[in-house]
């Protein structure tokens, strides 16, 4: 069989990815394996895609490989998806899967985000493997690399894949009005980022009407004119400087002009389930701020134009992203029903937002994936200095063994309630007892 596999990350035979599939290709030398290193020649197949196209054509299966940057698949990875589309290359009937490495930190939504891509071009999806960064050099995860190989061989010679969604409805726009804009001196700084094209008048009525009815001063960045070098490289040159190894200055644009603002408004157009490749790059160029927070606190919102509604993915990477950062997600706002009265509506609620400095509690995309941060942060703490230093001074090293009193209190509740006797007596004291410190709370209330 002839087996493609699109190499999504920039460190081309270097990535710790592609590993696993050298370990797969030594097991099996009665397949062809060709890797096309989509990462690392992005910019070479902006300009000429004929290559891969032939590759992608002669393939019989199709294994996207790549490390998972910030939610989803490295913003190169992206940019060539967008190219395989446009591209017009009939996929279809071909099976396909994925393999991916990282720390599972939301390695789910990547999954997901190929997965949806490959339905839109009728691949036969076969459910792909992630695996930790470190798998292959343990024998469970050499067994778990072969297992998932074995499955896909498997769910080729028995047709087997996974079953083809229905087709999402094509998006409406409705239309935005704009209102007439009074000329009143606000105060306060939101700074609205996007990359809306030239032609996108819709996109840029939603931003407009925004910026004419939000009751303060609004700034816009459309990152698409930004002179990016390239994509994230995820060499590490930032782990300890915070200094990115591009010299276009992003980390000092992002720094001084963008999360300067009292709040963030992120404006774009749904573009094959995520926010496009350019947003993408924005995303991970963000990887000089480590996986610091360096935001948390600040209000996000978000104008969006598609049919966002049917998009589970990625309304769940938007809301993931904000609690993750300790952000609160103050709504989004699409132009599927009534954009005018949902822009109005996203104008009040991030104007409260900052008048009132309301970040509620993390829900469990935030503490979730905090807590997978705080871990490897810990034990790479050697090398990713800026973000030890970060993590420390915020306490987000909240270790549960630094906790030993409540552990000994619940010893010596374990020990009471596992004696039938005592467990007995006690009746429903366990219960006044657990609600104590509530309505000592509450009865002082009432003084």
């Amino acid at each position: 069989m002839n087996i493609l596999i699109i190499n999504g990350s920039p460190k081309g035979k270097y990535s710790i990815t592609l590993q696993t599939i050298n370990y797969l290709e030594k097991l099996h030398p009665e397949h062809e394996f060709t890797v096309l290193d989509a990462g690392r020649r992005i910019k070479a197949l902006e300009k000429d895609f004929s290559s891969a196209k032939a590759a992608v054509e002669k393939a019989e299966l199709i294994i996207f490989s790549y490390p998972v940057y910030t939610f989803i698949a490295p913003c190169q990875l992206h940019r060539f998806i967008e190219l395989l589309k446009e591209s017009g290359t009939d996929l279809s009937g071909k099976f396909a899967t994925q393999l991916s490495t990282s720390k599972h930190f939301y390695d789910v939504t990547a999954h997901n985000y190929i997965r949806d891509n490959c339905f839109d071009m009728g691949l036969k999806y076969i459910r792909g493997l992630s695996a930790d960064m470190d798998d292959l050099l343990s024998e469970k995860g050499r067994k778990e690399a072969r297992d998932f190989f074995d499955y896909v061989l498997w769910s080729i010679e028995n047709n087997s894949f996974e079953p083809f969604p229905e087709k999402p409805e094509i998006p409406k726009n409705l239309p935005v009005s704009v209102p007439e804009a009074e000329e009143t001196e606000n105060p306060g700084d939101v700074v609205i980022i996007t990359d809306c094209e030239a032609k996108n008048e819709q996109l840029k009525a939603m931003i407009n009407r925004f910026c004419t009815v939000f009751p303060r001063k609004t700034r816009v960045v459309n990152i698409r004119e930004y002179p990016f070098s390239g994509g994230c490289l995820g060499c590490f040159g930032c782990a300890v400087s915070g200094k990115c190894v591009y010299k276009d200055g992003f980390d000092d644009f992002l720094r001084n002009e963008l999360q300067t603002g009292e709040a963030i408004v992120y404006a774009f157009t749904v573009k094959d389930h995520s926010m496009g490749s350019v947003f993408k790059m924005y995303d991970d160029r963000q990887f000089c701020n480590g996986h610091r927070t360096v935001t948390m606190g600040m209000p996000f919102s978000y104008l969006v134009s598609g049919n966002l509604s049917r998009e589970e993915n990625l309304k769940m990477i938007l809301e993931a992203r904000a609690q993750v950062g300790g952000n609160f997600l103050a709504g989004i706002a699409t132009d599927e029903s009534d954009p005018d009265t949902e822009i109005d509506r996203l104008a009040k609620k991030l104007c409260y937002a900052i008048d009132n400095k309301y970040v509620p509690p993390q829900n469990f995309y935030g503490i979730g994936g905090m807590k997978i941060f705080r871990d490897l942060i810990w034990q790479m703490q050697g090398m990713m200095k800026a973000d030890h230093k970060f993590y420390k001074s915020h306490g987000q090293y909240d270790f549960p063994q630094k906790k030993w009193p409540r552990m000994l209190a619940m010893y010596a509740v374990g020990a009471m309630i596992g004696n039938p006797k005592i467990k007995a007596k006690m009746g429903n004291k366990m219960n006044e007892g657990m609600l104590m410190p509530y309505k000592k709370l509450l009865d002082k209330m009432e003084k």
